[in-house]
């Protein structure tokens, strides 16, 4: 079995939950409250911005050339992607300049982008790529899961297909690989800490879901509205 078959059987329950999650369901029936999803793109072009900053970091962390220079295309191609999402989706959905400037990013995006920092600045080359591996890995999975779905609204038919598409499977699978490689070169105690990166941050993702779903908020500002 290859090492990331172990993670991925290791998250199995997260898997599960993640991929029949209301919010990700509702996307797939197409059913899902627009301004619950204009919720998630706020959040999710904030995390954006972060994880490319960490494909950067990986990428100087990185003894391979070749890694390095892949990692810095993904970095490249993830600020890319944060653009098209902000103009694309902001005209879509309404999302005006002010709203951008006031976000206030929601507790778990905030300490999902948090652990992907610790993994980077305090952890190994083979860890902050295992943080980053679930945003790809789900993605792809909910991609090629729900390939075949049909949801009425054209926006989530567009976030269906960019997941799916061969490009952004073909880009998940570089990553599984590589992290594939570092493991065989590692010791196993390296290869726990490299589990435990992934499992919190397979963790996170599923909290990502939670957070727009309910479209979480700080308790002060929670606590604000009820007085």
């Amino acid at each position: 079995m290859r090492f990331t078959d172990t993670l991925k059987k290791a998250t199995g329950e997260s898997w599960k939950l993640s991929l029949n999650h209301p919010f990700v369901l509702g996307i797939k029936n197409g059913d899902l409250p627009l301004e619950t999803f204009k919720f998630y793109i706020l959040q999710d072009i904030y995390y954006l911005k972060h994880y490319g900053k960490i494909h950067a970091m990986a990428a100087a962390q990185a003894d391979d050339f070749s890694h390095t220079a892949m990692l810095a295309e993904k970095a490249k191609l993830t600020a890319q992607a944060e653009l098209t999402v902000h103009n694309e989706h902001a005209k879509i959905l309404n999302i005006s300049d002010r709203e951008m400037e006031n976000f206030q990013p929601a507790p778990t995006a905030y300490a999902y982008t948090s652990h992907l920092y610790r993994a980077a600045l305090s952890g190994s080359f083979g860890q902050t790529i295992a943080a980053m591996l679930p945003c790809y890995w789900l993605y792809a999975d909910i991609g090629k899961t729900y390939q075949d779905a049909k949801p009425k609204e054209p926006i989530y038919q567009n976030w269906l297909a960019t997941y799916a598409s061969d490009w952004f499977q073909t880009s998940t699978q570089e990553q599984i690989d590589l992290l594939d490689q570092i493991a065989e070169e590692v010791s196993e105690k390296e290869r726990e800490k490299i589990k435990e990166q992934f499992i919190i941050a397979k963790e996170y993702e599923l909290a990502f879901w939670e957070m727009a779903y309910t479209k979480e908020t700080w308790l002060s500002n929670k606590r604000a509205a009820l007085i």
